[in-house]
């Protein structure tokens, strides 16, 4: 079997219910991994526990509340005995122009973005640092690479997530815990409701892919952090890697 695989790894999947959360969870336990999934959207998580059985355990609850990072860490544990890859792929954020953004709007952001982060990699270490091969895989985004407009409080809390796995790369790489992060560009559903509520940003976007289409979260993003997470990519880490089509060329 190619390392490519993840038998037998154990895995946390925020917002890993549906869209690219759903798409990753999908992908890592057809490739022999079991998933604890935590996600707000209960139906959506059941049904995906219901469907990919024994292998899926959810976990309702908001990312946000460092309770929830422990409870996660605890299930995979009790569940599957350990814990080799975290996946920090939740995130919400309201979209309008800087000075029309709230303390609200930024509080949205940072918490379930860059706090949930930081809470989930902290609650995660024991146990990664016990597995002695361990991955996480943390989402930035091209909004704030590239400066997209009414993007203010999610670009930010995405570059300060990329500053902060690279440091975090170099303090656990000792630990054989590699910490890298994915920048992806997928037809989510939430990108069709930005789609229809900005049209003419959309098209902008979409205009600059070489590739010509934004990317499918199932074909284009899920294998992406798949390999992230498998041993293949095992001499990898503090690396920003762009699932974009190749919109943004990193130098």
């Amino acid at each position: 079997m190619s390392s490519l695989g993840l038998q037998g790894k154990s895995a946390i999947v925020t917002g890993g219910a549906s869209g690219i959360g759903g798409a990753i969870t999908r992908l890592f336990v057809a490739r022999g991994a079991r998933v604890v999934v935590v996600d707000l959207q209960q139906e959506a998580g059941e049904a995906l526990a219901r469907e990919l059985g024994e292998s899926v355990v959810f976990r309702h609850g908001d990312v946000s509340d460092r309770a929830v990072a422990d409870l996660a860490v605890t299930t995979a544990v009790e569940h599957f005995g350990k814990l080799d890859v975290l996946v920090n792929n939740a995130s919400v954020s309201r979209q309008k122009p800087f000075e029309e953004q709230t303390d609200d709007d930024w509080d949205l952001a940072m918490n379930t973005s860059l706090y949930a982060t930081r809470n989930f990699m902290l609650a995660a270490l024991p146990e990664l640092k016990r597995t002695g091969n361990a991955s996480v895989v943390n989402f930035g985004s091209g909004a704030g690479l590239d400066g997209q407009p009414n993007q203010a409080s999610y670009a930010a809390t995405k570059e300060a997530i990329r500053g902060l796995s690279r440091v975090v790369a170099n303090e656990w790489a000792p630990h054989n815990i590699r910490v890298n992060v994915v920048c992806p560009m997928a037809l989510t559903a939430g990108v069709a409701q930005w789609a229809e509520a900005r049209p003419e940003q959309y098209a902008q976007s979409a205009a600059k892919v070489p590739l010509g289409r934004f990317g499918d979260p199932d074909r284009d993003v899920a294998p992406i952090v798949a390999f992230l997470a498998s041993d293949d990519a095992q001499y990898m880490t503090g690396q920003t890697v762009m699932a974009d089509g190749g919109a943004i060329k990193l130098r």
